[in-house]
């Protein structure tokens, strides 16, 4: 027998499927999408990143916090993805370091 926590999993990711094609069905609708709807679609990976990250930030030691300085300076210069390695790499490192 499968158990709840399976059942919950799959629950979210058919959700989420559900959100995404749901939107895709909505957008392709339209011949042009509106300035100020691309703006805030475009805005939506930020905003997923920051509620990722902030818990972390508050609740976190001298870790996440080098860690976020340092990811923020190289997000100055880097895509998200190389941004979010470094952030992953550094606290790794001085984690290691702090013992």
């Amino acid at each position: 027998m499968v158990s709840t926590t399976v059942w919950i999993i799959l629950a979210g990711a058919f959700m989420t499927y559900l959100t995404r094609i749901g939107g895709h069905a909505i957008l392709s609708r339209f011949e042009r999408v509106h300035p100020r709807i691309q703006a805030g679609l475009d805005a939506v990976p930020a905003a997923v990143l920051s509620t990722l990250v902030a818990p972390a930030v508050v609740n976190g030691g001298p870790a996440e916090w080098v860690a976020i300085v340092v990811a923020g300076f190289a997000g100055l210069y880097l895509s998200l993805l190389p941004m979010v390695t470094v952030g992953v790499c550094v606290v790794i490192a001085v984690r290691y370091l702090l013992g």
